[in-house]
């Protein structure tokens, strides 16, 4: 599933092969593919437009176009951005394609079926913006404004974590690597966290994140980067889906559990 570091290693591609290409024909191939606007005003607004740049907003990649409007990639699940050379063959599980002057094609492959495509106004990409938390990897997303957006929260730390209002960008591997890298237990009220475990907290979510990023994202069954290479982080996670097998720390047998309705590994002994 498209987390921060799989969406942004996509982008730093992209960015340095998309921006000047004209889009000279759309495709689609699966027209639920389009969040908005309907089908046909999507296909008017694209063609004929030019990238301008990428920019990444949480799981979110917005591709900037020549007349002020975004094309806004929402990957969910399995979906995977591809930009394609003149004359590559098909790719599987292809929902739209986005034919360039050059030859290229930019295709959106979903095996799923349940990522999206919008087509934004300007306005709509600010309010899209003013929906979601602080990037985790910002300058100003601090341990203090971490404990400010934890503050007072009766949730479970894995909920919260999870929620794009919150921090913007945390999946459910990052979040269940930043926790046992923490030593905090998915199901603690992140009310009841000391300034320490906060600190501790926020410098794993930083760590994981950057881990995820140098190694072009965690590849365990569809993610692929902007050329279809796999990413190489799933060789170095500590706890997501290693349930059954040894705590690398301690030996405890990782423990596979529900919380808020989301399938979660953790350490029963680290993360008390």
């Amino acid at each position: 599933m498209p987390e921060l570091p799989e969406v942004e290693t996509t982008r730093r591609w992209l960015v340095a092969h998309l921006p000047g290409a004209r889009i000279s024909a759309v495709t689609l191939v699966d027209r639920r593919v389009v969040e908005r606007p309907a089908p046909e005003a999507f296909l008017r607004g694209l063609v004929g437009r030019a990238f301008t740049t990428l920019r990444r907003r949480g799981k979110y990649l917005l591709c900037d176009l020549d007349d002020g409007h975004h094309l806004i990639v929402h990957r969910r699940m399995t979906g995977n951005l591809l930009l394609r050379e003149p004359g590559a063959p098909a790719d599987d599980h292809t929902a739209a394609v986005l034919q360039l002057e050059d030859g290229r094609e930019l295709r959106f492959c979903d095996r799923r079926r349940l990522g999206r495509l919008w087509l934004a106004t300007p306005a709509e990409a600010a309010a899209l913006d003013a929906r979601l938390g602080p990037e985790p990897l910002a300058p100003e997303f601090t341990s203090t404004e971490l404990a400010r957006r934890l503050a007072g929260r009766r949730g479970q730390l894995k909920p919260l974590l999870l929620d794009q209002r919150v921090v913007a960008g945390l999946g459910n591997i990052y979040v269940d690597e930043a926790l046992f890298a923490a030593g905090l237990h998915p199901c603690r009220a992140a009310e009841t966290l000391t300034a320490e475990e906060v600190g501790r907290l926020h410098a794993a979510i930083q760590a994981v994140l950057e881990q995820g990023l140098r190694n072009e994202g965690t590849t365990f069954s569809d993610y692929r980067g902007a050329v279809g290479q796999p990413g190489r982080n799933q060789l170095l996670v500590e706890v997501f889906r290693k349930d059954g097998q040894p705590c690398a720390r301690c030996g405890t047998t990782i423990v596979k559990t529900r919380v808020g309705g989301r399938g979660t590994h953790y350490c029963a002994v680290c993360q008390r």
